[in-house]
């Protein structure tokens, strides 16, 4: 179920992903990989991913929406998909 709703929010909402002068390294997990991740680590608190940047220091900066209307921005390794500090 987790999968359906997941493709089912890729469908329906628009993500934004910038383009950087510099790309992610060549060992980095796939975007997708890197969001499934996010996904299963915020579980049913995830409301909707309303951004993804490449960010040129090594990074995906992902912003999301919470079911409560929170919005919260994380900072994800490209190797690891955890969250730096």
């Amino acid at each position: 179920m987790r999968m359906f709703t997941a493709a089912l929010v890729a469908a329906l909402v628009p993500v934004t992903v910038m383009a950087a002068d510099t790309p992610p390294p060549a060992d980095a997990m796939k975007l997708s990989a890197v969001i499934t991740a996010l996904e299963e680590r915020v579980g049913d608190r995830l409301g909707y991913i309303d951004e993804v940047e490449w960010d040129d220091d090594g990074y995906w900066e992902i912003e999301y929406k919470g079911t409560d209307g929170s919005s919260t921005e994380v900072k994800l390794d490209p190797v690891t998909g955890e969250p730096r500090s």
